[in-house]
């Protein structure tokens, strides 16, 4: 069947121009772009003073952070324009290993959103992780035969890859054998260090901060990811890249993007809305999440308008408010005035279903193993940064006479970490600040990169509460305060997601983090998303695993005690 849209605005991301011409599909193909006549098409769509654009394409984006299943997500993102996704399911592989990754393949197929997967390249991220598997390179290799396989998702270990760890670059040289990308994650990484890293293959980085940073690894070849999640905010600081030369190197990513937000603010379109706000060129933005994305993956005939691409298109109301009214994927409407078009969610093997369900595997934890055993006053304290993944080190002294060392005032919280998949016993205790909570405890199963059952709090009664909570339900987020529970989000995939509907979740999103900012919590502040990576070992600076601190820099343990420092 041939569709002709007549009179539109079509978006040209190669030349950057708006042009009012036709566009012809067959099938699932665009056949011409020009001045068409009625009687060449069996159907007929009038966009006069419309915009058609490519669908929009996440280049880098953990499924498993949205809580959602992918079928969920599928219809959330496709209302936003998002037609394909590069997914990286390292969260639910570190829980479940194989299996995870094969859920996550099996569940999202035949979806009207194209899931593309990337293989997690650290399982775990670092040798300071404690995860429910381990994965070493012969046991991603056979997932290479799925076409929808890209790569090799985002090598957190640059550590093991300046020491020449074999496992690492044994995993590295698999993805470049079947001819695939291998993403980047390397945050703060310069000069020769980051030349021997891109040198290994690594391509891309998504974890840029700040404009220089971002500029070398453009200069030295590398594609930079500008990020918008809901913990990590990189995109006004890197409007600079908008411009020439950066531009043509750059993809729009969303990473870790809660359901709330994604119902509420959107998807990659909310990424471009927020550039054009800001003075940024809309053209610019949507060539960055379509045929930047398509080119760099080598997704061939994907993200343009033209002849011969595939007709993944979305009809705008106009492109400073990026309003999706219309979405086609391979030539088929899946998205009619803002509507998705029913489909059927994908079935799941039993086997396959099952092993990602039930993943908790501890003991019910006692108030005795939230203490810790002074070894001095002054204390390292991991200090979060608003809008940001990075920690700093901070030195603070701590009475241990009142409250076991916690300062509420000064805004010094007690951590916990508790191994979750095999039963160790191992706790990691320490201290936060920058959370900003005057009462109560939050606790989750989401914890970067590990997920470990994690805990924050101003008092150990309601940390007690709360990660017990978390283990009864399989894991979640929880928030209690004075001995009861205030809200919970149960989450019973693999402790990361949820099986109800997208709307659901979303209105359990909303509920935990309206019971967080009871408990002191700034508006604004995202307490659960910084605190699922305050647990993550290869971000900067301080972060708290199950066996205890590491300093990100050095990639050594360090005892919370100063003095006790040998």
């Amino acid at each position: 069947m041939k569709r002709l849209f007549k009179n539109g605005l079509v978006v040209n991301v190669f030349t950057d121009e708006v042009e009012r011409v036709d566009v012809l599909v067959e099938n699932e193909r665009i056949i011409g772009v020009g001045k068409y006549e009625e009687a060449e098409a069996d159907v007929i769509e009038d966009v006069s003073d419309k915009v058609l654009c490519p669908g929009f394409i996440d280049g880098h984006i953990h499924i498993e952070s949205t809580m959602l299943t992918p079928a969920e997500l599928a219809k959330v993102c496709v209302k936003h324009g998002t037609t394909s996704i590069v997914a990286d399911p390292h969260e639910i592989a570190n829980v479940c290993g194989t299996m995870g990754i094969a859920y996550m393949l099996q569940s999202s197929e035949e979806l009207p959103m194209t899931v593309y997967m990337m293989l997690p390249s650290c399982v775990p991220s670092t040798p300071f992780d404690e995860t429910g598997a381990v994965l070493q390179a012969e046991d991603l290799r056979a997932f290479y035969e799925n076409e929808r396989v890209l790569g090799l998702g985002e090598v957190m270990n640059y550590p093991g890859v300046l020491a020449g760890q074999q496992d690492v670059l044994r995993k590295i040289e698999d993805a470049y054998a079947y001819g695939r990308i291998v993403n980047g994650h390397a945050p703060l990484l310069s000069g020769k260090a980051l030349d021997h890293y891109i040198a290994a293959g690594i391509t891309d980085d998504h974890e840029c901060s700040e404009p220089e940073e971002a500029k070398e690894r453009i200069r030295k070849g590398q594609w930079v990811m500008i990020r918008q999640g809901t913990a990590a905010r990189n995109l006004e600081a890197l409007l600079p890249l908008f411009e020439e030369p950066w531009s043509h190197r750059c993809m729009l990513v969303t990473d870790d993007r809660h359901p709330a937000d994604l119902i509420e603010e959107g998807h990659i379109d909310h990424i471009i809305r927020m550039a054009v706000k800001a003075g940024k060129s809309a053209i610019t933005a949507i060539r960055m999440a379509t045929i930047q994305a398509a080119s760099y993956y080598n997704l061939r005939q994907v993200g343009a308008i033209a002849p011969g691409y595939v007709a993944d298109m979305l009809i705008l109301d106009d492109l400073e408010s990026v309003k999706v009214r219309d979405v086609y994927r391979h030539g088929v409407k899946v998205v009619d005035k803002g509507n998705i078009i029913s489909f059927q969610d994908a079935v799941v093997p039993m086997e396959i279903k099952g092993a990602v369900e039930n993943s908790f595997h501890i003991e019910e934890l006692k108030l005795s193993d939230f203490s810790i055993e002074p070894k001095g006053k002054r204390c390292r304290v991991i200090q979060v940064q608003a809008s940001q993944l990075l920690t700093e080190e901070r030195i603070a002294e701590l009475d241990f006479e009142k409250n076991n060392g916690i300062d509420v005032e000064r805004d010094i919280l007690k951590l916990a970490v508790a191994e979750r998949h095999h039963n160790t016993g191992h706790i990691g205790i320490g201290f936060v600040s920058g959370i900003g909570m005057k009462r109560g405890a939050i606790a989750s199963s989401v914890s970067h990169d590990s997920h470990n059952l994690i805990v924050i709090g101003t008092n150990e009664e309601d940390m007690l509460l709360a990660a017990n909570r978390i283990r009864n339900i399989g894991g979640g987020n929880v928030v209690a305060a004075d001995g009861r529970i205030l809200a919970e989000m149960p989450l019973p995939i693999a402790g990361l997601m949820s099986e109800l509907s997208a709307q659901e979740v979303a209105k359990q999103n909303r509920a935990v983090r309206e019971a967080v900012h009871t408990l002191g919590v700034a508006n604004g502040v995202e307490p659960f998303m910084n605190m699922a990576f305050i647990s993550l070992p290869v971000i900067p600076a301080l972060k708290m695993t199950t066996l205890g601190l590491v300093n990100v820099n050095t990639q050594e343990m360090v005892p919370v005690f100063v003095d006790d420092e040998q």
